[in-house]
């Protein structure tokens, strides 16, 4: 594959990525701010589809697309924003792993809730707060990635 294609795949892929994970966080939290357990429920449910069907085939691509565009570039692992941005991606994805877990029980707890007409329980609220954190972390880390792929500088290590 040539090196424009596969550039075109890395920014691509890091656009679904990043978007599915604010549109998500977005709809999760303004539901959850409302509290009505079945509203909660309904998109929690569609939160952890597009996991499954945006970012986690995203989360594969990214890597293996920076990898050959590295290789085919001829450029050297060393260099600092690449280091930064490798080490970044593994500090978002190390979010992104328990935050899917973290989902698939607020999901689920949100059901029990509308089930039992009930509004959103302090476990349900105990499970978002990590959610909450943790999805930060990831957006910041890519935020910094965002800057360095664009710039090639890391202006917090000179």
């Amino acid at each position: 594959m040539d090196y424009l294609t596969l550039k075109w795949l890395h920014v691509l892929s890091s656009t679904v990525l990043f978007g599915t994970g604010i549109g998500s966080a977005f709809y999760l939290l303004v539901a959850t701010l409302r509290g009505d357990a079945r509203q909660v429920a309904a998109v929690a449910g569609w939160v952890v589809w597009a996991d499954w069907l945006f970012t986690t085939p995203t989360a594969v691509l990214q890597p293996l697309t920076g990898w050959l565009l590295v290789r085919q570039a001829g450029m050297p692992w060393s260099q600092p924003w690449l280091a930064w941005s490798v080490g970044l991606y593994a500090v978002a994805i190390a979010c992104w792993l328990p935050v899917v877990a973290i989902q698939l029980r607020l999901h689920r707890e949100a059901r029990q809730c509308a089930v039992g007409g009930m509004g959103l329980s302090r476990r349900y609220r105990r499970l978002f707060v990590p959610w909450v954190l943790l999805g930060g972390v990831a957006f910041v880390a890519f935020l910094a990635i965002f800057w360095l792929m664009v710039t090639k500088r890391v202006p917090w290590a000179a």
